[in-house]
């Protein structure tokens, strides 16, 4: 992770570069400063420097490299617990298809959207509530 800090840096510093060069160049060339390029060079060299500022301070915040980071490292090294997920679980799927339905209402019909809210909502409330009824019920 210390080389992407390090990459998204050299991206910022040269994107700023060439915002500069840009700006100078437009100015001789034009006469006047070509806003759109100078601008939009200046922005993903910002762009650059938030996720170069992002990562670095992640890796600050994680301790170090992690085991995922390293090459040398085996499978087992990294495995914490992640949560507690159902494998048999339809409701993920139903969400999705509620979500689907919102959004092509949006495109389609606005009459699909509360159709697509209502399924959310039942699907929601299912997948929350999954470990209480059925089989799998505790």
């Amino acid at each position: 992770m210390r080389t992407n800090v390090a990459l998204w840096w050299i991206l910022a510093g040269f994107f700023a570069l060439v915002g500069v060069v840009y700006t100078i160049w437009s100015l001789i060339w034009y006469g006047n400063l070509e806003w759109v390029g100078t601008v939009a060079l200046f922005f993903t060299a910002l762009m650059g420097a938030l996720v170069a500022f992002y990562t670095g301070a992640v890796r600050r915040a994680q301790g170090g490299e992690l085991p995922e980071d390293t090459l040398t490292a085996d499978i087992d090294d990294g495995d914490p617990e992640i949560g507690e997920f159902s494998p048999w679980s339809w409701w993920p799927i139903v969400l999705a298809f509620s979500a689907a339905i919102a959004m092509i209402g949006l495109s389609v019909g606005a009459w699909m959207v509360p159709i697509g809210l209502g399924i959310f909502l039942v699907a929601i409330v299912g997948w929350v509530y999954e470990y209480y009824r059925g089989y799998f019920a505790r």
